[in-house]
């Protein structure tokens, strides 16, 4: 039986508050996935871990976090979404310690596995507890920008806060920096968030749990292997291991009084198309960050700190959509702000292919805005249409597939992306005949083992992989760019474009 809907009441001052704790959390989260990478040379010099070792401590939080983060969403609707995100702090400051003083390559593996288990509990609860403290929809859409903004802001600052660190302290401290944070997030937290969660929800299948598990960490695995080392059988083997239990994982969700994901919203055009536009603003934003970061300091000669300084354009632009996102909505409607969203975006990255090669970095800067705008305004209102499309009840379920569309976003971003990138250098490198074998092995490989292989008077050198370098990312850019405007056109084919208004919003639930 269908009711007529109460109007929704509008958020105070504590809600508010409340937001920052969650974007604290989320911001955080997003930190601890790229503060590591500079943190590895020190770190490899003081525990001297193997080179698969190396790779364990770069890969297993995502692997752990993106595995765990369905089970996650819906343990949150069970016992408390207020309760989970804060014995998920407590485990984050815990392994944060862990991470910061680990005397072996060993434990700092077991420490960033439990970052990893510690980030599923806090991430699905930061997004289902803003679709339970906001339920004015114009007000809930701000708060999800600005959590947007935080998630996305994270990602980019990782190597600003890391390279800061490292300048005065040992490797430790780029996790130790968690602690002071996770402090607030558990004091305020305790105070300021509400607790919520679905007074109906059955008992969690276990199979279904271990099948989510088996379904997403193979196929993240597949990418980060074909990447990071070569394509060999445990690529394929992953891949297929992944895609046999998403298929089983499915068929049962479809069997089960309570699901762990309700495949049934996948029928919904709207709610597919969201997804689908999630993934790929977060696939094309991450993706060409990964190797942006690269070209600033191995073509620009940037250090690591003015890397992350000349990433902030597009962190920036992502928060003034704080203030654009509601007269998007109201002008074009939900979809087509989308499909907008991300066409500026597909046109910021355009604009990074053609000013990667000018000299004055100004050009560069205002195209990093422009893809910082339009994918914040994609990822902002995607999110808020995955989200809005399930019931209260069902906030943390719901999160968990938009975070877990997410987590993936970024693990296919930088893995197929960065592919293509390593592919386009080789194919485009002109090494001279009669150079020197070790010069020209070390070219092939990549431009970082070309910049720290080379000496001065391989100057040439180097400006041949530098070239090569900028093309291949040239090329990535204008591809992701066109992954874009693909999704344009689906968001503005299958997502509704209902014009909001503040007297439709106020009276939503």
């Amino acid at each position: 039986m269908v009711q007529n809907a109460p109007t929704a009441v509008r958020a105070g001052r504590r809600e508010w508050a409340a937001l920052v704790v969650l974007i604290l959390a989320v911001t955080l989260l997003a930190i601890d996935g790229t503060v590591l990478y500079l943190a590895v040379p020190a770190m490899v010099a003081d525990l001297s871990p193997t080179a698969t070792q190396i790779l364990w401590v770069g890969d297993i939080y995502s692997f752990v976090l993106a595995g765990l983060l369905v089970t996650m969403g819906n343990l949150a609707d069970r016992i408390g979404r207020k309760r989970l995100l804060l014995i998920g702090s407590v485990g984050f400051g815990i392994a944060s310690l862990m991470a910061a003083f680990a005397p072996s390559a060993e434990v700092l593996i077991a420490a960033r596995a439990l970052l990893g288990f510690a980030g599923a509990t806090i991430m699905p609860s930061t997004l289902s507890i803003i679709r339970n403290l906001f339920l004015d929809q114009v007000q809930r859409t701000k708060a999800i920008a600005i959590w947007s903004a935080g998630a996305m802001a994270g990602g980019a600052v990782g190597p600003l806060v890391g390279g800061a660190l490292l300048e005065h302290f040992w490797w430790g401290s780029v996790f130790l920096i968690n602690v002071p944070i996770i402090a607030l997030i558990i004091g305020f937290g305790l105070w300021l968030l509400p607790e919520s969660k679905n007074p109906d929800a059955g008992r969690i299948d276990l199979l279904s749990a271990a099948l989510s598990v088996l379904a997403i960490v193979p196929i993240v695995y597949a990418v980060k292997q074909a990447v990071g080392s070569k394509l060999d059988w445990t690529v394929f083997a992953a891949v297929i291991l992944g895609l046999v239990a998403g298929w089983i994982f499915i068929r049962r969700q479809r069997r089960l009084e309570t699901p762990l994901v309700d495949v049934s919203l996948f029928r919904i055009p709207a709610f597919s198309g969201a997804v689908s536009a999630n993934a790929l603003s977060i696939f094309a934003f991450f993706g060409v960050l990964f190797f942006f970061s690269q070209y600033l300091q191995l073509v620009r000669d940037f250090s690591p700190f003015w890397a992350g300084l000349a990433e902030l354009p597009a962190t920036i632009a992502s928060l003034v959509v704080v203030v654009v996102v509601g007269v998007a909505l109201a002008k074009l409607g939900l979809g087509r702000a989308i499909a907008v969203g991300l066409l500026v975006g597909a046109v910021g990255l355009v604009a990074v292919g053609l000013t990667a090669e000018v000299t004055n970095f100004v050009w560069m800067g205002l195209a990093l805005a422009v893809i910082g705008l339009g994918t914040g305004l994609s990822m902002t209102l995607s999110t808020d249409a995955i989200v809005s499309a399930a019931p209260p009840a069902r906030a943390g379920a719901a999160s968990s597939i938009s975070e877990t569309a997410y987590e993936l976003g970024i693990a296919l971003g930088i893995g197929v992306l960065g592919s293509l990138q390593v592919a386009m250098y080789r194919g485009g490198l002109q090494i001279p005949d009669g150079t020197a074998p070790e010069a020209r092995a070390a070219m092939e490989d990549s431009l970082a083992t070309a910049a720290s292989t080379l000496g001065p008077e391989d100057a040439d050198l180097l400006a041949i992989a530098q070239h090569a370098f900028t093309h291949g990312m040239q090329a990535t850019a204008y591809i992701a760019a066109g992954l874009l405007v693909v999704s344009a056109f689906i968001a503005w084919r299958l997502i509704p474009s209902a014009k909001i208004t503040k007297e439709t919003a106020h009276g939503a639930h």
